[in-house]
């Protein structure tokens, strides 16, 4: 699950819900009063409001989505359970354009229902394959991170991403990619404070991150190796692998960018190795990842020796595939496990998700439900349903 964390904490939360409604409200009415001069003539539902300077000086794109979901759980045990909660899971507000130039481009997306900044961007292509990007968004991690909430196989994304993903953080990225034959190759390395999005406090430490990726096959089409199920419904196989390594160097957050602070702070080592396959409506995605805390204990003590709180270590597979129907139905099935170090006293996990999706238009309009078992040890086996509406004009 995605954090909580504040920008405005001096303000009350419906203020700064207030705030963002303006935001969006004065963005509707420019774009409003501005359409005919404009003379755009391709904003088509799933694609956003564009707006266009008439001396090409700058561009702007709006859009929004929303996640409805409809959540039950239910744990088998000598006192049976049943809750269930429906809610609004996700709400966004994203603007995206270029600047002086279509090789300088900017992202803002805002987070309407924890009233908080995700992606503050700008990205610039200064020479050839080269791209520079400079604020705050998503680091090159594990695929399934960076994927879009809007566009992924299941209601929500795996228990490997909430236990081992390094999120967002503020900082600089340097991106290039190059072609051998028919081979991509990209690299990616970024330097951040590591403390995550909207970190106001200053950093003990920094975070450096390094991504390689790998697609032998070339290009999937439209960008399909960064958003889950074959909607393209690939001719000929199109194969992705990537491989990520992360180091926060004096890390606060038990999880890095993620958790609650800690008393202490430790230095945090990930790993991850990710493929996406695609194939004439057949979608394969898997993907390891493995945190540690290099030659000490994740695990924070007292003078007295007391156990009080561990960074959450340890590693992950996640493995899932899908097939989408020429209906555009799709079925899917995950199978999740983590294994915490024993050092954090954490559980370990195993999830069996078995999913069911409707695309009616795309990733833009779909409704998707899922059922999952998850077993913990220690505890009574949970069965969780899930049901969501996904919205994104």
């Amino acid at each position: 699950m995605e954090s909580n964390s504040n920008i405005h904490s001096g303000l009350p939360l419906p203020k700064r819900l207030v705030i963002l409604l303006l935001v969006c409200l004065f963005a509707i009415n420019a774009f409003t009063i501005n359409a005919n001069a404009q003379s755009v003539t391709d904003n088509i539902f799933g694609k956003g409001i564009r707006i266009i300077a008439k001396d090409s000086s700058f561009s702007m794109k709006f859009s929004t989505r929303m996640q409805n979901r409809l959540e039950a759980s239910y744990v088998e045990s000598g006192n049976q359970s049943y809750t269930d909660k429906f809610y609004l899971r996700r709400a966004r507000l994203k603007f995206d354009g270029f600047i002086d130039s279509p090789k300088l481009v900017y992202k803002i997306e805002l987070d309407v229902v924890n009233a908080e900044v995700l992606d503050a961007v700008v990205k610039w292509n200064f020479a050839g394959n080269f791209n520079i990007w400079f604020g705050q968004t998503k680091l090159p991690g594990n695929r399934e991170r960076v994927i879009s909430s809007q566009k992924l196989q299941f209601v929500d994304r795996s228990l490997l991403n909430s236990k081992f993903n390094i999120d967002r953080d503020k900082g600089i990225q340097l991106r290039h990619s190059f072609k051998i034959n028919n081979i991509i190759v990209r690299e990616v390395a970024a330097v951040s404070i590591g403390e995550g999005k909207n970190f106001k406090k200053s950093s003990a430490g920094h975070n450096f991150t390094g991504r390689l990726e790998l697609l032998p096959f070339g290009k999937f089409k439209s960008k399909g190796d960064y958003f889950a199920s074959d909607l393209k419904r690939e001719a000929k196989p199109k194969l992705a692998m990537g491989v990520t390594y992360d180091f926060n160097n004096k890390a606060v957050k038990s999880g890095g960018q993620l958790g609650s602070e800690m008393s202490e702070m430790r230095n945090l080592s990930t790993v991850f190795a990710d493929m996406m396959f695609k194939y004439k409506g057949w979608s394969i995605m898997a993907e390891y990842a493995d945190k540690r805390v290099p030659n000490v204990s994740p695990a924070v003590f007292d003078s007295a020796g007391v156990f009080l709180e561990s960074f959450y270590t340890g590693s992950s597979v996640n493995a899932q595939m899908g097939y989408l129907f020429n209906s555009n139905w799709e079925l899917s099935g995950r199978y999740t496990i983590v294994t915490p170090e024993k050092a954090t006293r954490n559980n370990k996990l195993e999830q069996y998700t078995l999913g069911i999706s409707k695309y009616v238009v795309g990733h833009s309009l779909k409704v998707q439900s899922d059922c999952s078992l998850l077993h913990e040890s220690s505890k009574a086996d949970q069965i969780l349903y899930r049901l969501q509406v996904e919205m994104s004009f």
